[in-house]
């Protein structure tokens, strides 16, 4: 006989794209690289190559599972090396154009009811985290919500060094807490990563779109109503 699911006692999120929506961040950032070349002049193409392989490499990096190198240091040195470029300055430029410049715009962009269904789900006694392939503090800090999460985690952290869908962050979160993995929901926007990542960790999982409804769904997931 199949013994019930566990009724989830904590609810873990992915970052990008489920606390807020990437579409208008992303739009803002685009202008701002297409203003670039008047302020930078050919530095700018320099810094457009660095971004894209940055993020391609990143992407390829998900097929290592967790490495005996430090990832941290692997994003920057496999594109650096592509390039031809220095490691310690591409990582200046990532740093400036996906962790500083955008921070300005993400609380306009904060999913809407956020901040209401986090406080009732901490209201209801269940524990919230972050656990997000890019570092989460300041993006936490610019959308307001610092004090809304007890566990924070990010895949290159040395004690997870795995990015998603490889289930090792996400089991670190149930070790932090104590919990079972079948009592904490996870919620992302990537079904192939963030989904494939949950259910690898035995993880009930709420994938979620732009619909101004998803939130509710993750409230009557976290309640055990769906």
């Amino acid at each position: 006989m199949t013994s019930p699911p566990l009724a989830p006692r904590a609810v873990l999120w992915d970052l990008d794209g489920t606390l807020y929506h990437q579409k208008p961040l992303r739009r803002r950032m685009l202008l701002e690289l297409a203003l670039s070349p008047l302020r930078e002049g050919f530095g700018a193409r320099r810094t457009l190559r660095r971004l894209k392989l940055f993020r391609h490499v990143r992407e390829e990096l998900r097929e290592l599972g967790q490495p005996t190198e430090s990832l941290d240091r692997l994003q920057y040195s496999r594109p650096a090396e592509r390039l031809g470029d220095d490691a310690a300055a591409l990582e200046a430029t990532v740093l400036d154009w996906m962790h500083r410049r955008p921070l300005r715009f993400l609380a306009p962009c904060r999913r809407a009811g956020l901040i209401e269904v986090l406080e009732e789900l901490d209201g209801a006694g269940l524990k919230l985290g972050v656990f997000s392939d890019y570092p989460a503090p300041e993006k936490l800090a610019a959308l307001g919500l610092s004090s809304s999460f007890s566990l924070t985690l990010c895949a290159t952290d040395a004690e997870v060094n795995a990015f998603k869908p490889h289930p090792a962050g996400f089991l670190r979160a149930c070790e932090i807490w104590g919990l079972q993995p079948a009592e904490v929901l996870y919620v992302g926007d990537r079904d192939e990563v963030d989904g494939e990542g949950a259910r690898a960790a035995g993880m009930p999982v709420r994938i979620v779109g732009a619909g101004a409804d998803d939130l509710e769904g993750v409230r009557d997931a976290a309640f055990g109503r769906a």
